[in-house]
């Protein structure tokens, strides 16, 4: 846990990971990663963040400045409903808006605990994590935005899934994810309030639910691992191929250095 809190410690300090994107909490860059056999996740190409329907002018036009081509909302119809994205305005950036529910139609299959929301992701949602991933290694599809409204369940799962898949450590993964306990529960209180609006969930939206626990996504990649030997195995199964990851790695992955450091080593 020692290294794992000060993985984290350093990927939070690196001022270009949190972007302060007006109208957001959990806007971040997922670059400069290191990835098994050489090079670290391009800065400016991937990002992860909570929903967009907050964001006026100010933070639309940082967003500008980020040259997405892409934009994936894991949301469902309710959510797009209640909370609507800025469309038109991406639409006339360039910007592709495409819209793939990890959950269905609506919440009503989910699990109440959280164990049981990511054990759900990896046995009944192969098919649109696999969907996403494709996206993303699509020509053209970088730099892309991939959130849902808190940015750290269904966004984290194919985050964590696409790092895991060009060969980020699974620690690092882990840090990643946990950063969204520290970026959207400094107002618990305030923002489960506004989260239970924005989904649709009201009162079922609990405090346990907006935990990002670091072994909770490591078990969920270990999860999908036990079903088809590796991430890549498990995306295979759903149609994702080499080919596929060869491209995502070739547009995602860079031999610039810029690794996070390490705050659990001593300079």
């Amino acid at each position: 846990m020692a290294e794992l809190a000060g993985l984290m410690r350093g990927i939070a300090s690196d001022d270009r990971r949190r972007l302060p994107v007006q109208g957001t909490l959990n806007f971040c860059d997922v670059g400069g990663y290191r990835v098994a056999g050489g090079g670290t996740t391009a800065w400016r190409t991937l990002f992860r963040s909570d929903a967009l329907h907050r964001v006026e002018e100010a933070g639309f036009a940082a967003i500008a400045e980020l040259g997405l081509k892409t934009v994936i909302d894991l949301r469902i119809l309710e959510e797009l409903l209640i909370a609507q994205s800025p469309l038109s305005d991406f639409a006339d950036a360039g910007t592709r808006t495409l819209h793939l529910s990890l959950v269905g139609k609506d919440f009503s299959e989910l699990p109440s605990e959280l164990d049981g929301v990511y054990a759900y992701f990896v046995d009944k949602c192969g098919q649109v994590i696999a969907s996403a991933v494709r996206q993303l290694a699509a020509p053209g599809a970088l730099p892309c935005l991939v959130h849902c409204t808190a940015g750290k369940d269904r966004t984290g799962v194919v985050i964590a899934f696409t790092l895991a898949a060009i060969g980020v450590p699974d620690q690092m993964i882990a840090a990643d994810y946990a950063l969204s306990s520290m970026y959207l529960l400094a107002d618990r209180v305030a923002l489960i309030g506004q989260l239970g609006v924005d989904t649709g969930l009201g009162e079922r939206l609990t405090e346990a639910l907006m935990a990002s626990p670091p072994d909770l996504i490591l078990r969920t990649l270990d999860r999908a691992r036990a079903q088809a030997g590796s991430i890549a195995g498990y995306l295979a199964s759903y149609g994702v191929t080499e080919a596929d990851l060869a491209a995502l790695s070739a547009a995602l992955v860079t031999a610039e250095a810029g690794e996070p450091r390490d705050d659990s080593k001593p300079e």
